[in-house]
């Protein structure tokens, strides 16, 4: 799944847009490396969100299909900031 999207699927960033923006921009890492909006995620890849409400997650699972709200804490787990 595209980093993009993983983000915005599972609401760590409100719109895949804003997260495309944001990775363009170098606001978004993932393991200390900057990436493009299309680079593909996989469990135990921790991805560090920048700008001004920075975030720190750790892939747990990636998802194959639609995310319901409820479900979405089971994909990643927020690290310490």
């Amino acid at each position: 799944m595209r980093l993009d999207q993983y983000l915005s699927d599972l609401g760590i960033i409100k719109r895949r847009t804003l997260a495309k923006e944001m990775a363009d921009n170098g606001l978004i890492k993932i393991n200390g490396q900057r990436v493009k909006p299309a680079h593909q995620v996989k469990p135990g890849d921790i991805i560090s969100v920048g700008g001004g409400h920075p975030i720190t997650v750790e892939i747990k699972e990636v998802p194959t299909g639609n995310v319901r709200k409820d479900e979405r804490e089971k994909f990643f787990k927020e690290l310490a900031k």
